[in-house]
């Protein structure tokens, strides 16, 4: 784990800032997976330095009662959904489990309506590729966590979670989920992922959809 630098400008800087410091290494066949929809600006400068293919990790978080924002879990779409629950969050503020239910049915329905919105087919077969894992940060991981099992059951040649800025307790109860870790920051005292950057508003689902058509291309000219 690598802790480099304080701030950002906004997730594209940040997208190349992660991508000079991957640029570093070779890495054996790369796939670079964003965790929408924060995640696709800083992985798409990744996946254009590197000349690699750029998919999603359709993702979604699971948020808490009356605190949408607060994440209980986290669910990932497939052909067997993976759902990671953060059990101390739900120790703390105590779901219902009809609440958790509707949570995770209401998660894999926008998940669905993504899909079709970027128009994203079957994912990118990762057997004997490096999964390199991207979003724009890290709270408290709950998102991370259920993407990283999912691509795990897919079973790339090796794992690389690469985010510009992250709690460090949250981090360290991630790497045990990947081969490595390259994070840029990791701030003490944390408060929110956006306060690390100068501008942290919402990625559109237009910008998803130009990004993925930018490295499309680009992936073909290679």
């Amino acid at each position: 784990m690598r802790g480099l630098l304080s701030s950002f400008a906004n997730r594209a800087s940040a997208g190349r800032a992660l991508a000079k410091e991957l640029a570093k290494r070779e890495w054996e066949a790369p796939v670079v997976l964003a965790l929408p929809r924060g995640g696709v600006p800083v992985a798409y400068e990744i996946a254009k330095r590197m000349r690699a293919p750029l998919d999603l990790v359709m993702v979604r978080k699971l948020g808490a009662p009356g605190h949408r924002e607060l994440a209980i879990g986290a669910v990932v779409d497939g052909d067997n959904p993976q759902t990671v629950l953060d059990n101390d969050t739900i120790a703390m503020v105590r779901p219902s489990e009809d609440y958790i239910e509707r949570a995770i049915e209401d998660a894999l329905a926008e998940i669905r309506r993504r899909r079709s919105v970027y128009g994203i087919g079957g994912a990118t077969p990762l057997e004997a590729r490096t999964a390199i894992v991207v979003d724009d940060g890290i709270a408290t991981g709950s998102t991370v966590k259920a993407a990283l099992k999912a691509i795990r059951a897919m079973q790339p040649a090796k794992i690389v979670l690469a985010v510009p800025v992250a709690a460090a307790d949250s981090l360290a109860a991630i790497a045990p989920s990947c081969d490595e870790v390259i994070c840029l920051s990791q701030p003490r005292p944390f408060t929110a992922v956006g306060t690390h950057y100068a501008d942290f508003g919402q990625t559109s689902d237009e910008e998803v959809i130009a990004l993925l058509a930018k490295a499309r291309a680009i992936a073909a000219e290679s």
